[in-house]
């Protein structure tokens, strides 16, 4: 018979906000934006009223380490699952700030109808009737006298029952009496028992359950700092997206504005720049995974509570240094100039913008890769040449796709024990064959996602080599992607709709080039056989209606960065599907070129 490894005790709404304001419960969240409507806050305070119940919480006490005197340590409990219903009940009851989503600090008030014993969101034409109490956190102020507040009521509504008023009044008072069940986890679980159980009670994916979980442990512990730390990491991926929140960060946050972090990442706010806008789960892999050799964040979480792996204990100096190691990572991510010199690299690859990028793990184990080029001391065009390679391999690969915590874990360890050069060059020409680019590749390409990592890599491809866009004299892919040239089909869709082809064929991605969008409107549903004779004969000294080329020596260096089969020149227009196979395989051939040219 298994063992319970958890007991759940009733506790009412009062003891738990009690528990909260003094810190027995560590509420790690509490500074990050507050996700609930306030629809939701006002739904949860009914039920309370209704006596319905809420569901439970799920906390856990922080394993007890020895300190450095000899003491074991008690640990707060730190709340697994229940963190936006007890926000909700400060922010309605106590009348505490929350963040909205924008960072914002805002309160929550809601209204109450002691005639209908009905709750609403607060609004001024709630405020303005006499009929609702319209924050009911006055009720809950130890200053507030409940009689008052009933014969005021009834003064402003006569004809009224104070009798029945008060009883509404008192029955709302009481809530904080109501019971809520407190699941609470046994105090010897390790901590990759309860990164199960967190990830389980939360069903939202391993990725970014994990990362909420180690967030948590690093903000409740304040002996290291953790509670700035996360700040830090969260204010620096609001900040990458949204740089004006710099001056709220100043308003609302001054303590954390005398920090180092936020010298260290106010650069941000004179950038606009979208190739990279990491998420906090995002940092932590790359923060944690450049300076514990690991990749797995339950290793992280293990460590911060100070996991002697070897002995299974707890020990105090491992929390310590695993916060000063964390720190670091941190504070190297953040750095302006490794920051902005591997976006840099990515750029220079000819990922020009954030819709040719694909895989976020992918970039993030890049973003590591430079991190550690620089801790080798690798020279700076050793480092641009791995980060450039080890992104398209990974991209191309789908290396990251999958289980991306064993991808990170199994590459980092293999760096560690034969070098990140070496490891990079192996696994390069491991998995990028010359069979993959022949056989492998090409298959991969029969896809109709315009998203898909093989047609993002073609268009970096020709970003990086300059080409022109399809049929124009002058204006480059480049141009065009950056002003949103249009994705032109070489068969137009409407021309394959009419022989019966369905979208997932006439969407090929080897049916799509770059092009003005004056030039695809001149083209529009022609099939191939109609205007590339007339494109022949524009060049050959007929009427220009294609773009600016007149030339047949530049149209054909035209087509051939299109990677458009040379039997278009010679008036044999392929079938559709001859044609799709034959120009994935000159896609493929053209991106290799560009491969081994970064």
């Amino acid at each position: 018979m298994s063992t319970q490894r958890y007991s759940v005790n009733p506790q009412p709404v009062e003891t738990l906000l009690t528990w909260v304001k003094s810190g027995e419960i560590a509420i790690p969240e509490i500074q990050r934006p507050f996700v609930w409507n306030s629809t939701k806050v006002r739904d949860l305070l009914d039920s309370l009223y209704q006596g319905f119940p809420i569901g439970f919480l799920i906390v856990w006490r922080n394993p007890n380490i020895k300190l450095k005197d000899g003491t074991i340590s008690k640990g707060k409990r730190i709340l697994i699952d229940g963190q936006q219903r007890i926000t909700a009940l400060m922010a309605s009851l106590l009348a505490r700030e929350v963040l909205t989503k924008d960072y914002d600090t805002v309160n929550i008030r809601i209204a109450f109808n002691p005639q209908e014993e009905r709750f609403e969101v607060t609004n001024p034409a709630i405020s303005k009737d006499v009929k609702w109490i319209d924050d009911i956190s006055k009720m809950f102020s130890p200053n507030t006298s409940i009689l008052k507040l009933v014969k005021d009521y009834c003064d402003k509504n006569p004809g009224l029952s104070e009798d029945d008023i008060f009883s509404a009044i008192e029955k709302l008072k009481n809530i904080i009496h109501n019971n809520v069940g407190i699941i609470e986890l046994a105090d010897d679980l390790d901590i990759e028992t309860v990164t199960e159980i967190f990830i389980r009670v939360n069903s939202a994916g391993l990725e970014l359950s994990q990362a909420d979980f180690a967030m948590s442990k690093i903000a409740v512990n304040e002996t290291y700092g953790g509670n700035i730390l996360r700040k830090a990491i969260d204010y620096f991926c609001h900040l990458a997206v949204t740089p004006e929140f710099y001056d709220k960060i100043k308003k609302n946050d001054p303590v954390f504005a005398s920090s180092d972090y936020f010298q260290a990442m106010q650069w941000l706010k004179d950038i606009n720049d979208d190739i990279y806008d990491p998420t906090y789960t995002d940092m932590l892999r790359v923060a944690f995974t450049s300076q514990f050799d690991r990749g797995k964040l339950q290793d992280l979480v293990a460590l911060i509570s100070g996991r002697n792996f070897e002995t299974k204990q707890y020990e105090e100096v491992i929390a310590e240094q695993s916060f000063a190691k964390l720190k670091a990572g941190v504070l190297a991510f953040i750095n302006k100039s490794n920051f902005e010199r591997f976006v840099m690299i990515i750029r220079s690859a000819g990922f020009i913008t954030s819709n040719l990028i694909g895989g976020q793990n992918a970039l993030n184990f890049a973003y590591i890769v430079y991190l550690l080029g620089k801790k080798e001391g690798l020279s700076s065009d050793d480092i641009e040449h791995l980060v450039r390679r080890w992104y398209v391999m990974s991209i191309l690969r789908g290396r990251y796709a999958g289980s991306p915590e064993t991808a990170f874990d199994i590459d980092i360890r293999q760096i560690g024990t034969n070098g990140l050069k070496k490891y990079i060059d192996t696994v390069c020409d491991t998995e990028l064959p010359e069979s993959f680019w022949t056989g492998m590749l090409p298959q991969l390409m029969n896809t109709s996602s315009a998203q898909s990592p093989y047609f993002l890599a073609y268009k970096a491809a020709q970003v990086k080599l300059g080409d022109k866009g399809f049929l124009s004299r002058d204006i480059t892919v480049r141009d065009l992607i950056l002003n949103r040239g249009d994705v032109h089909h070489i068969y137009p869709k409407e021309y394959l709709k009419k022989k019966g082809m369905q979208r997932g064929m006439y969407n090929q991605i080897a049916n799509f080039v770059i092009a003005q969008s004056e030039i695809n409107i001149v083209i529009g549903d022609k099939p191939p056989q109609n205007y590339i004779p007339e494109i022949i004969e524009q060049c050959n000294g007929g009427e220009k209606k294609y773009g600016g080329i007149t030339d047949m020596e530049e149209l054909r260096d035209n087509f051939n960065v299109h990677c458009l089969p040379e039997a278009f020149l010679n008036g044999n227009i392929p079938e559709y599907e001859d044609f799709l196979e034959e120009r994935r395989k000159l896609m493929a051939i053209k991106i290799k070129t560009w491969y081994e040219m970064l």
